[in-house]
């Protein structure tokens, strides 16, 4: 019989997003793909967790941990929000610069570049509203 204890595997608990996919230090190449997203954070979210956050989950945030996890490297494909600037005369507005590695998309599939940069972060919970402003 197995036995699960709760010292032993995963615990619970939340990384913040802007651990790992806030990147201020980061200079864009030439071979990513930059979009800059309109967002305003839930009460109580930092401008650079709610930048951090849409960078992640239109990228490698929404991955499943699996054993292959050692042969893919997050480094390589994860968006990274660089800059987070206030909109000039709106209240808790920011624009979030994102930068997505060209490896992140199919070859050839706007499609695929558009489904995931635009896909399932739109209803992100920790993002009162969200708008693509330029890609």
């Amino acid at each position: 019989q197995t036995e699960t204890k709760a010292s032993v595997g995963f615990k619970a608990g939340v990384k913040e997003y802007k651990l790992t996919y806030y990147t201020p230090q980061y200079e864009t190449k030439d071979t990513d793909i930059l979009a800059a997203f309109r967002v305003t954070p839930q009460p109580g979210v930092p401008p650079e967790e709610a930048g951090a956050a849409v960078a992640a989950e239109s990228s490698t945030g929404t991955w499943t941990t699996v054993w292959t996890d050692g042969l893919t490297s997050l480094d390589r494909y994860k968006g990274r929000c660089y800059h987070i600037e206030p909109v000039p005369g709106e209240e808790d507005q920011y624009i979030a610069y994102v930068a997505y590695p060209l490896d992140l998309f199919e070859e050839g599939s706007v499609t695929n570049m558009l489904t995931s940069i635009v896909g399932n972060v739109f209803g992100f919970k920790a993002l009162r509203a969200l708008r693509l402003e330029d890609l």
